[in-house]
């Protein structure tokens, strides 16, 4: 009877175990594979079709986008003054929204994380949260100036609502996806409930909450400027104004302005990121 034989050890190629799977040879997809991509593409052309996606119409519509724009131009810096000091308000609802929101939001997010929350109050907050997140901005803006009158005020309390709806669930998944580790050794010590969110798993969560707070404050910049539609501060309503009056030059003003904030936040939200990740 001969020996058994062994299969001859793997050959190092000196590669990390994902780069050799990314160099092997590329195999097709099974039958899973292939289902996926049948679902996908049939998602892809039902919403094609029910929305009426036509390549053919934006084509067709080119020009009279290019006989818009070309109207904007050149700018109309005339008022920039009023800009300038419609985008520090818009700014200034951001930051009070976000802040607040953030606040609201993490101390939700504790009832809708199921490493923490009984399981009826996790089911009770994730149906708050889903029902803030369904309504949209401008709703709870209309709300909120039939209730204290038009102005910023309005606008912050709409912003601060979204913002809850928004990343009290994205916190709460953070909260979820924490070590679980450190918590169970300062429950083993005898730590307060108190005590382990605050030891075991803020400073864990602690960059991701951060980033995603920014992530909500750009987006609050972006959201505020349109709440002053309804009369909800901000340099919304100067916008619709400018759109309604023909003010094509005082719009395109108005649009670089935002732009230029935008970017800014942006620059500054990655700066932020980058030292929290470094």
């Amino acid at each position: 009877m001969t020996a058994p034989t062994t299969p001859p050890p793997a050959r190092d190629t000196g590669l990390p175990e994902e780069a050799r799977r990314l160099a092997a040879p590329w195999r097709p997809p099974g039958v899973k594979g292939a289902l996926t991509a049948v679902i996908v593409a049939a998602a892809v052309f039902w919403s094609a079709s029910g929305a009426g996606f036509s390549a053919t119409a934006l084509i067709e519509g080119a020009p009279a986008m290019g006989s818009f724009l070309s109207r904007m131009w050149p700018p109309d810096f005339g008022k920039a003054a009023t800009i300038v000091e419609l985008l520090v308000e818009t700014l200034q609802m951001a930051v009070i929204g976000t802040l607040l929101g953030a606040l609201l939001s993490l101390l939700l997010s504790f009832a809708a994380a199921g490493n923490i929350a009984p399981r009826p109050v996790y089911l009770a907050a994730r149906f708050v949260l889903n029902a803030l997140r369904s309504v949209p901005e401008l709703i709870f803006a209309l709300m909120f100036v039939s209730a204290v009158g038009l102005g910023p005020f309005a606008g912050i309390l709409a912003l601060t609502v979204g913002s809850v709806g928004t990343i009290a669930k994205v916190y709460a998944e953070a909260i979820e996806a924490v070590d679980p580790g450190p918590v169970a050794a300062l429950r083993s010590s005898g730590a307060a409930p108190g005590q382990v969110i605050a030891f075991g798993m803020l400073p864990q969560a602690a960059p991701l909450l951060t980033s995603y707070t920014l992530l909500l404050f750009e987006g609050n910049v972006r959201g505020a400027t349109i709440l002053g539609l309804v009369g909800a501060g901000g340099i919304g309503l100067e916008l619709t104004t400018a759109l309604r009056l023909y003010d094509f030059g005082h719009l395109l003003a108005i649009v670089i302005g935002i732009v230029l904030l935008v970017t800014v936040i942006d620059r500054f939200s990655a700066a932020v990121r980058a030292r929290l990740t470094a």
